[in-house]
């Protein structure tokens, strides 16, 4: 029932309440805001429904209006979605919170970078009491009232300009650039100040317990991309749940009577709702950071009902990809409940996005930190 409910908002209400929404801002088709709002509807139905034809998400034999193909379609977005976000926080993660990639950073580099950007304020306060002072001469001496009009005119007024008299023009290109450097050396200041309050933290017993879980999620990254390459070179997908076969690998190890059927189901159960709880977490927390940097008046109503639409597509995704981290009479009620879809295709689809996302982060924060202790060193 819940899937069912969640289908309709994600196909049917959330669509066309957005390009409801749309419309309404327009004051050219406010008075027609229903019929647009139902032509934009079915522009995304077509498109969604396309969205279907270059991937084997399910077999021929379903009905159009058949649960498996809403699911199918939802869960290539909400796959790709959780697979971008996955493989970008496995990187940023351990880079976050690891010491090692913190800069050094010392009360010195930080005064130096004040005193140059106090020297760049000192010069465009200058530049403009010049530019002031020569606006009043020209008034005084009738200049702004008798200046020539159009294109030659300001040729001629440059080239045949009183000695002694201010170039507004390139006074005023050299303020811009002047106060675009000083955004930009305030931007580094506050860097500084950002990388040195860390550099404090990680000193503090939190921030040790931070650096330990980097190194840990570090291991965690690599193993995945690893396992996530062997997954595609291979073209395979695991068959076991990983808290059963990391139980069955120790109690083989350590030769112990253990119950392996009992306590990997609870165990199993417990992990699930700790992925769902974190992942869903971390969704929240940067889906907001993007709705208060994008939102307006206007805007914010289509935003939310965006994040809506992102979230619900994330919680149908989450229930293909946790179906494998089950046990295998749980993950059968599943697959009778979704359907049968091509879950191969999604775990496959998974590990090929998250391995581009991983790589494609951990080109960029390298770039990122290669450049950025360099910052505050420009001359």
């Amino acid at each position: 029932m819940n899937l069912c409910i969640i289908l309709l908002i994600l196909v049917f209400m959330v669509p066309f309440y957005i390009g409801y929404s749309i419309v309404s801002n327009i004051r050219l088709l406010y008075k027609q805001r229903l019929l647009f709002s139902c032509l934009l509807w079915l522009t995304f139905m077509y498109f969604f429904w396309k969205l279907g034809d270059p991937f084997p998400i399910l077999s021929p034999k379903h009905g159009i209006l058949s649960i498996e193909q809403l699911i199918s379609r939802v869960g290539v977005i909400g796959v790709t979605l959780m697979a971008l976000l996955s493989g970008f926080g496995a990187v940023n993660c351990p880079y976050t919170y690891m010491s090692y990639f913190l800069r050094n950073v010392t009360d010195t580099d930080i005064l130096a970078l004040e005193r140059r950007l106090l020297q760049t304020m000192d010069m465009i306060i200058s530049k403009k009491k010049r530019m002031a002072i020569a606006r009043r001469t020209m008034f005084q001496k009738g200049e702004v009232h008798n200046k020539p009009l159009g294109f030659w005119g300001m040729i001629k007024s440059v080239a045949t300009s009183a000695p002694g008299s201010e170039n507004l023009t390139l006074i005023q290109q050299e303020v811009d650039a002047l106060e675009e450097l000083s955004r930009q050396l305030f931007l580094e200041t506050a860097d500084l100040y950002a990388t040195k309050e860390r550099i404090e933290y990680s000193k503090t017993f939190k921030g040790k317990y931070f650096n330990f879980l980097g190194y840990f999620f570090s291991i965690y990254c690599v193993w995945k991309i690893f396992m996530a390459t062997i997954n595609i070179v291979f073209d395979r997908v695991g068959k076991t749940d990983p808290v059963t076969r990391g139980i069955e690998i120790t109690v083989n190890y350590l030769g112990i009577q253990f119950d392996v059927k009992f306590w990997s189901q609870h165990i199993s159960f417990i992990l699930v709702g700790i992925i769902i709880v974190t992942s869903i977490r971390g969704l929240l927390i940067t889906l907001t950071k993007f709705f208060y940097a994008i939102s307006s008046s206007k805007s914010s109503n289509v935003i939310v009902l965006l994040l809506a639409q992102i979230m619900g597509m994330y919680f149908v995704s989450s229930v293909l990809l946790i179906r494998m981290s089950m046990p295998l009479e749980y993950r059968t009620i599943i697959t009778e409940v979704l359907g049968e879809l091509q879950f191969n295709f999604y775990h496959r689809w998974f590990d090929v996005i998250f391995l581009v996302s991983a790589l494609s982060s951990i080109l960029f924060l390298y770039l990122a930190h290669k450049q950025a202790p360099e910052k505050h060193m420009t001359p």
